[in-house]
């Protein structure tokens, strides 16, 4: 083991190394390991977490971009060898080392790309039953957060269409090398038994997005670009702000603009 060497937390990926292992050791345990053989952890840093999922019955994958960290594991993490991918995780095409099969994600994710890092696990959900992972604790709460709160939007809707969202636990920045200047949160995202939308998929998204560029408006005002029927702009979904629509009434709009009658 060359364990001396420490890694550098680097500013610009976002680097913040979780120095606690009891909270490593929490966050490995909040996978249920049902459903795939595979996980995939992103950002393993010095492999706090990684050396708990190392003791699990799965096989574990890498993907870390900071070649410095990828030297680290290399000499620490010998199992692990064959399967750190030095790649981008949001560019990468995973196809290439999962091919169609079923694998979750983990990680203590950088601060900087969290909220990307859920938006391609989304365009990836047949093949993630499961995700885990420490966000900053607002973005955490977001995804998590239901309609009628402030924090409610984007993210919340699209990650929760297809995937049951907990919030799991709060660390505080004293747990890491360097601290950040906020609380972290941890979440687990479940994939639901029927994940595919009973409406429009690629419409549903831009009636989402569109619906909160202009989250104070009504929707009968933000959705004008769709040009809807003045019959369909008199049902009372349309009167009613982006937050105050659950997932499932989303839905129920995609439907009716799907359908309307120009």
């Amino acid at each position: 083991m060359g364990n001396q060497h420490q890694v550098k937390a680097k500013k610009h990926l976002g680097q913040h190394f979780l120095k606690d292992e009891s909270i490593a050791q929490k966050i490995a345990d909040s996978l249920s390991l049902q459903g795939y053989n595979d996980v995939l952890e992103i950002g393993p840093g010095m492999g706090v977490l990684t050396k708990y999922l190392l003791e699990k019955n799965i096989t574990t994958h890498v993907i870390e971009i900071d070649t410095e960290s990828v030297d680290y594991l290399k000499n620490n993490y010998l199992t692990l060898a064959n399967r750190i991918i030095e790649k981008d995780f949001l560019k990468y095409d995973l196809s290439l080392v999962f091919e169609d099969r079923p694998f979750a994600i983990i990680g203590n994710f950088p601060y900087n790309i969290s909220s990307q890092i859920v938006f391609k696990t989304l365009e990836l959900r047949h093949q993630i039953p499961e995700f885990s992972g420490m966000f900053q604790k607002e973005v955490a709460l977001r995804i998590c957060s239901k309609e009628g709160s402030k924090i409610y939007g984007i993210l919340s809707i699209l990650t929760q269409a297809y995937y049951d969202a907990d919030y799991l636990f709060t660390v505080p920045p004293s747990v890491f090398n360097p601290p950040p200047k906020v609380d972290s949160g941890v979440l687990r995202l479940t994939r639901k038994e029927n994940y595919t939308l009973p409406c429009d998929e690629k419409l549903f998204f831009r009636v989402v997005k569109t619906g909160f560029q202009q989250r104070r408006k009504t929707l009968r005002n933000s959705l004008k670009t769709f040009n809807l029927s003045d019959n369909l702009k008199a049902n009372t979904i349309f009167g009613q702000r982006p937050e105050q629509l659950s997932v499932a009434q989303f839905i129920e709009l995609t439907t009716l603009i799907e359908n309307d009658e120009k």
